[in-house]
Formats: C-alpha cells, sequence, structure tokens
C-alpha cells in the first residue's frame, strides 16, 4: 500500500519541550475507498489498523503492507474500546443494542482473525463497566464505571481506587504494561500517574485519552474546541518524570492516539489515519 510521508512540521518533535521520544517520521495512511476512517486500534506488531465509523459502528481490518481491508463486524458501539489480544489474532468489542422496553444493552462478543471463529463472551447487560482481556498486565486491571468510579483489580479481588476523593469523575483508566502504574483523567483537571494502592501520584498536565507507550512514557492528545468544531489538537508524550514532548504540528488535527512498540496511529475529524514511527 502506498503511503504519503509528511516533510512538514508534522515530522519534528518541537525543540521547545524535552525530547521524550525519538521521531523518525509520520506517514499518511492511503485509506481504500468505502472504509471507515476512524483509526481504534493498532495492532501489537504494527502490522494492521482497526478502523471504525465515527459513531462507533463496525470494525474494520486493514493491513498496512498490501492495503487490504476485512470487515470484522458490522455491530453498533464495536469501536469503542475495542481491544486486541498481545498475539493480535483475537479481536474483543462490544455490541449494543435495545431490550424489549427501548433500553440500552451492551454485549461483549470476540473474533479470531485468523479462524474467523466468533464468540459471545458476554450476553447483552445493563451493567457492563468495561472490557478487559485475561492475562494483560499480570492479570491487574483498572477501569471506570458508567458512574465515572475508578476501579483496579489485583489477584481477582476489584477495590474502588480515590486517589483525588471519590468525587472526582475518573475516565480514560489504564494499567502500564508492567501492572505497576494506573493511569487516568479527572475530568475538568487532568492526566494522572499513580501505584496500584494509589500512592505515588504524578499530575501529567492535560492529556485526554491517554495511552501506555511503554512502562515509562505515555500518549495522549492536547485537543481544543469552540464548542461546535474541534480547531486544534496535537499528540503529546510525557514521560513519568513528568517531561512532556509534543509529536505533531499545527498542519494536522491529531486526534486519539493507540500505541503498539515503535508506533504511534491517530486520525483526524477530516477522516485521515497517520501513523507516527518511533526510533530508540
Amino acid at each position: 500500500m502506498k503511503k504519503l510521508v509528511l516533510t512538514l512540521a508534522m515530522c519534528a518533535a518541537f525543540s521547545a519541550f524535552a525530547q521524550v521520544v525519538n521521531v523518525s517520521g509520520i506517514e499518511r495512511v492511503s485509506l481504500p475507498d468505502g472504509v471507515p476512517t476512524q483509526v481504534v486500534g493498532i495492532s501489537p506488531a504494527g502490522d494492521y489498523l482497526l478502523l471504525s465509523h465515527d459513531n462507533n459502528q463496525g470494525l474494520t481490518r486493514l493491513d498496512l503492507a498490501t492495503g487490504q481491508s476485512t470487515v470484522i463486524t458490522d455491530a453498533p458501539g464495536a469501536g469503542y474500546n475495542a481491544r486486541i489480544a498481545d498475539d493480535g489474532n483475537t479481536i474483543v468489542y462490544r455490541q449494543a443494542s435495545l431490550n424489549n422496553k427501548r433500553m440500552r444493552q451492551v454485549a461483549v462478543n470476540s473474533h479470531n482473525l485468523k479462524t474467523g471463529v466468533k464468540k459471545q463472551l458476554a450476553t447483552p447487560s445493563r451493567d457492563l463497566k468495561a472490557v478487559q482481556l485475561a492475562g494483560v498486565a499480570q492479570n491487574s486491571a483498572v477501569y471506570t464505571t458508567q458512574d465515572f468510579q475508578l476501579m483496579v483489580c489485583v489477584a481477582g479481588k476489584t477495590r474502588q481506587l480515590d486517589p483525588l476523593g471519590a468525587d472526582k469523575r475518573y475516565l480514560w483508566a489504564s494499567i502500564s504494561p508492567n501492572g505497576q502504574k494506573v493511569l487516568f483523567f479527572v475530568g475538568g483537571d487532568a492526566a494522572y500517574v499513580c501505584d496500584l494502592d494509589g500512592s505515588g501520584l504524578l499530575k501529567l498536565g492535560k492529556l485526554h485519552a491517554a495511552k501506555w507507550l511503554n512502562d515509562n512514557v505515555v500518549v495522549g492528545m492536547n485537543d481544543k474546541d469552540n464548542g461546535e468544531v474541534y480547531t486544534s489538537s496535537e499528540i503529546v508524550a510525557v514521560d513519568l518524570k513528568g517531561q512532556r514532548q509534543v509529536l505533531t504540528g499545527s498542519d494536522v488535527i491529531a486526534m486519539y492516539p493507540h500505541c503498539a512498540g515503535d508506533k504511534i496511529a491517530f486520525s483526524t475529524p477530516t477522516g485521515e489515519a497517520y501513523i507516527i514511527n518511533l526510533t530508540k
């Protein structure tokens, strides 16, 4: 698949910020006609993207080497919090529906890319709080509930975590690859990292939809809007020392990053997809 390598401001990390990662270049992915344009995941090996529509309906696999696209599902809500297993073969996703009382409910399904086998992992429920993959991060996991509470599960035991108080709205929670740190965002405030018991709190500043790049670096977006549309957004890397590095320039509105090894994928409100390539 032909890719366009950008040589504009996007390709350089800004010298006004600390060097957190090394950016070797940024590529615009040539999306085939008719595929969804919202990037909702990148495989652990960095060889394919998961794409969904702006309303999170459906999932499509896009092979980055060949440009071939394969529809995984047309399920409503499948793009929201879709997960790729560590082996890159299993996709876990939600499927939203309405019950006989016209109330929204959500099921959890899986799809094996090698065999094509689909399974229902959780029957439709109104109480579904999060999708987690077993075996990730040494059997530890974190998630936020529909009431914006922060929950941590360690060795099969789940408890509420309130590092900034129980009255806060916790969002975008995840656990570090080594299972030792919790990343989350507090509504109206900033992104934070803490230990599994809530200690060692580190404020990372404004960083929406942040993801772990590795055990020491997280990547998120710094977006701005005028109340109707996004006016700017940049992808930002922050390490656990609090150092920040802007990875994209003002020539693109870069949103919702997804990390895999030495690649960071993101999309734009105008239907473009990009990959930031990193070197050690």
